[in-house]
C-alpha cells in the first residue's frame, strides 16, 4: 500500500464521503474509488459499506484504520524531522551589522563556519535608517545592533562586543587640544540626527540634553556615516560614535576625542521573536562560547 493510499483510506475513514475525501485531498472522487477499490482488492475483503447515502467501515475496514493511524502518524513525523534536518543541513545565516567592524567579530564567524561546514555566513552592512525594518521584512536573519533595543517583537540575545565612546570633530575644531571630553561639552555644540530612529535610542548618540540638564542643539539629518562624516567635517556638528569609528572611519577632516564619562556601548545579537532558528541558536552559543570581546 503506498503513502498516498494510506492517506486516503485514513481521510475516507474520518469524512466517511467521498466528495468530501476529494476535496480535502484535492483529488477527483473516481482517484479515491480507484484506491479503496485497490485496497480491498489487495487485502481480499471490503473496507466500507456504500450506499447511495451513507459509507460506513465494516469490521476489517475499523481494524486496518485503527492500526494503520499510529503508523501513519508516526511516519509523517520522521519525514518532516528528515526535511527539517536536511533544511538545516544546507541552512544560511545572514546576519546584518551596523557598525562598520565587522572584521573585529571574525573570530565569531570563523567559529560558527567552523563549527558548521555546511552552513553559509552571510554578513552583510545593515543601515542604521529603519535599523529594524530588515529583521522585520525577513532580509537578514539577525541584526547586530547597539543596546538597548525595546521593541516587544525583537528577541535580544548576548552581547557581542563591548567598546568605548568618542566624540567625533572636524580635524579643525578646538576640542581636538584635548586628551579627552566630558559629555558636557556637547552643550556647547549642536549634534546631528538620523531619522525613523527609536526614541531610546537619543541618549546613545544624539542626546535632548548633557548629564547637567543643558540643552543640546541639533543641527542636520543624516542617513549613513558618509553623510554624518561630511556635516562634521565641515563644522557643522559634533556626534558621539562608537570607538571603532576612529578606526574604519578614518579621515584626514576628522578627528575622534575620546569621551571620559560615557558608558560603554554594547552591542548584541537581535532577532525577531518566535524565529530562533538552529543557525541562530548556534551563533548565539558561539557567542556564549567565545565571551563577549571588549573592544
Amino acid at each position: 500500500m503506498e503513502l498516498r493510499d494510506i492517506e486516503i483510506f485514513l481521510t475516507l475513514a474520518e469524512e466517511l464521503h467521498f466528495g468530501r475525501t476529494a476535496e480535502r485531498l484535492h483529488l477527483t472522487s473516481p482517484r479515491v474509488s480507484q484506491s479503496i477499490k485497490a485496497q480491498e482488492r489487495a487485502i481480499g475483503t471490503a473496507l466500507f459499506t456504500r450506499t447511495s447515502r451513507v459509507v460506513r467501515l465494516t469490521r476489517a475496514g475499523e481494524q486496518l484504520r485503527d492500526g494503520l493511524r499510529p503508523v501513519y502518524e508516526n511516519l509523517n513525523e520522521v519525514l518532516a524531522e528528515a526535511k527539517r534536518a536536511a533544511r538545516e543541513e544546507h541552512a544560511a545565516l545572514r546576519v546584518g551589522v551596523i557598525a562598520s567592524n565587522a572584521h573585529d567579530m571574525r573570530p565569531f564567524f570563523d567559529t560558527f563556519t567552523t563549527r558548521h561546514q555546511s552552513w553559509r555566513l552571510d554578513v552583510r552592512h545593515n543601515p542604521f535608517v529603519d535599523a529594524f525594518g530588515p529583521l522585520r521584512r525577513g532580509e537578514i536573519d539577525v541584526l547586530i545592533s547597539w543596546l538597548p533595543v525595546e521593541e516587544p517583537d525583537l528577541t535580544v540575545g548576548p552581547v557581542v562586543f563591548t567598546e568605548d565612546r568618542v566624540l567625533a570633530v572636524a580635524a579643525d575644531h578646538t576640542l581636538t587640544q584635548r586628551d579627552s571630553v566630558s559629555l558636557e561639552v556637547l552643550g556647547d555644540f549642536s549634534v546631528a540626527t538620523g531619522p525613523d530612529q527609536p526614541g531610546y535610542w537619543q541618549d546613545a548618540f544624539h542626546p535632548f540634553a548633557t548629564p547637567r540638564g543643558r540643552r543640546v542643539e541639533r543641527d542636520g539629518q543624516v542617513t549613513n556615516m558618509d553623510e554624518l562624516s561630511t556635516l562634521i567635517s565641515q563644522g557643522r556638528s559634533v556626534n558621539l560614535l562608537g570607538e571603532h569609528a576612529a578606526r574604519f572611519h578614518a579621515r584626514p577632516d576628522l578627528t575622534y576625542v575620546p569621551v571620559s564619562d560615557a558608558p560603554r556601548l554594547q552591542w548584541a545579537m537581535i532577532w525577531a521573536a518566535g524565529r530562533d532558528t538552529e543557525p541562530i541558536r548556534a551563533l548565539a552559543r558561539v557567542v556564549k562560547d567565545l565571551g563577549t570581546r571588549a573592544i
